[in-house]
């Protein structure tokens, strides 16, 4: 039996406002990346997944929805989409939408309906007459007052929650899925899909920190099947890939049944210090129950550089964290961790930039960032920004290549001419290489991961068909006599490897 296509595929993460921009306007679009899609095929990666492009009044850049079947004007409406999809398909390129179901904007017709005081409409929202303790994820309360009622919104105020017990809002999703299949996606990746049940009875939370009573109601399972009935009753074969944040893997497995989600991204590896024993737990309890869909970064989270490169942490969520970093070694170590997880089996999504080797921009200014999880969560939390600023595709020019505009929609700083992009391409040491040399080797590669024994502790090993690979996570090198490897995230020596390094060995 032939596997899908998604089950070792790499997907390129799109952020579409800091792709790339076509029109001079300063915001990446879709002719942009259209554009730039056969610098996606000469990169290697098998398909591509765009951040939400929909109608939005973009209170958090497209995750506030206003009609889930049309495409923003302001992207270049449906028409470029479906030049973007023809041209894609034509070079071999999936195409994976971005699905919000679990809220949508005050702009939303519903919404606005609800507002004007139709009953029927307000009973698809979660609207009470008082409200309970819950928070925010953005920060602050989760509800809000509009005449004599509140309404619940799991993140800002502009994003109303949908009422998941109203079969209406059940309905309106499948169509929204259908269309998007009708018109040819090859996946859908699905925000939150965990949140959309909340607790029946909206009790209060009487702990701190993780609400259950938000998230992960076994109600969301038939959902999520019903979507699976959907996707598998198309003639091609489709993808669907949840975002669910859970404690356990075995939370997270429950998702993953045969008659589910195909995949759901495993985010414990993302959150892993740079150690060889919580590097080896983490994957080996992917590869156990969580289907091995792998990713290191994404635009929520800082970029695996700056993660890697923190030598002291002062404060913020662990996937945002604050302190001093040494880039020099971020770049280091996300070199070797990019190179370590195109190893292993399974599919794996790669966040634009990533290729790069971009760290996180950490001191925008304050009036510059437009995340609502910073102007929420006050001076607790950079927000996500950071990761988001457009990239530079030239070490000149104005907006580094990315615009004709000399001011995209977030500033770029000075240093990013350092790690332009098409720069980095002819060189044969740059991280845009390592991935290209990567991407093409995993092609490749086949068959289970197998441990290997390594006298030292902070130096994982594994074997995967003819490939065998090492990480050095510690300082010091270490003797090998496997030889000289294929590829190597710094530079070896046949019977070396330097520290915070990965190497292949192919036999």
């Amino acid at each position: 039996m032939t596997e899908p296509w998604w089950r070792q595929a790499v997907i390129y993460q799109v952020y579409l406002r800091s792709f790339a921009d076509s029109d001079g306007d300063g915001v990446g679009d879709l002719e942009g990346l259209r554009g730039r899609l056969d610098y996606l095929r000469r990169l290697g990666v098998d398909g591509i997944w765009l951040n939400p492009c929909y109608p939005s009044p973009g209170a958090d850049h497209g995750y506030d929805v206003s009609d889930y079947m049309d495409i923003d004007p302001l992207y270049g409406g449906l028409s470029a989409w479906d030049r973007l999809l023809s041209d894609a398909h034509a070079r071999g390129l999936k195409v994976l939408m971005d699905l919000v179901p679990n809220h949508c904007s005050v702009e939303h017709p519903w919404f606005k309906a609800a507002l004007a005081g139709d009953r029927e409409m307000r009973d698809r929202f979660i609207f009470r007459r008082q409200p309970n303790n819950w928070q925010s994820i953005f920060g602050g309360p989760a509800w809000t007052r509009v005449d004599d009622e509140w309404y619940l919104h799991s993140f800002a105020p502009e994003q109303p929650d949908f009422n998941w017990r109203n079969p209406a809002v059940a309905e309106y999703f499948d169509q929204v899925l259908r269309f998007w299949f009708d018109r040819g996606v090859d996946g859908i990746r699905i925000d939150v899909a965990h949140m959309m049940y909340k607790q029946a009875d909206l009790l209060d939370w009487p702990g701190t920190g993780h609400n259950p009573h938000m998230s992960n109601q076994p109600e969301v399972h038939e959902v999520l099947r019903r979507w699976r009935r959907i996707a598998d009753g198309y003639a091609r074969d489709l993808t669907l890939v949840g975002e669910i944040w859970v404690p356990t893997v075995d939370d997270l497995a429950l998702f993953l049944r045969p008659d589910e989600l195909p995949q759901a991204f495993y985010f414990d590896l993302l959150m892993c210090p740079w150690d060889a024993g919580r590097f080896r737990d983490s994957i080996t309890r992917g590869l156990s129950g969580a289907g091995g869909t792998w990713t290191l970064a994404n635009h929520d989270v800082h970029r695996s550089v700056s993660r890697y490169g923190l030598l002291t942490r002062t404060g913020g969520p662990a996937t945002r964290p604050r302190g001093e970093v040494d880039v020099a070694l971020g770049v280091r170590r996300a070199r070797a961790a990019a190179l370590l997880t195109l190893a292993l089996p399974g599919s794996v999504y790669l966040y634009q930039g990533e290729e790069a080797g971009l760290p996180e921009v950490l001191d925008l200014p304050d009036s510059v960032r437009q995340d609502p999880t910073f102007h929420r969560s006050g001076p607790a939390d950079y927000g996500r920004d950071g990761c988001r600023v457009p990239l530079p595709w030239t070490s000149t020019g104005p907006s580094f290549g990315f615009s004709a505009s000399p001011s995209p929609w977030l500033p770029q700083p000075r240093w990013f001419a350092d790690y332009a992009i098409e720069d980095q391409i002819d060189l044969t040491d740059s991280t845009w290489t390592l991935h290209h040399q990567a991407l093409t080797l995993r092609r490749t590669l086949s068959g289970p991961l197998e441990w290997l024994p390594t006298p030292r502790h902070d130096v994982l090993a594994f074997r995967r068909g003819s490939l065998t690979s090492v990480t050095v996570f510690g300082d010091a090198p270490y003797p090998t006599t496997l030889g000289t490897p294929a590829l190597a995230s710094t530079p070896c020596t046949p019977d070396e490897i330097p520290g915070n390094t990965t190497a292949w060995f192919v036999e």
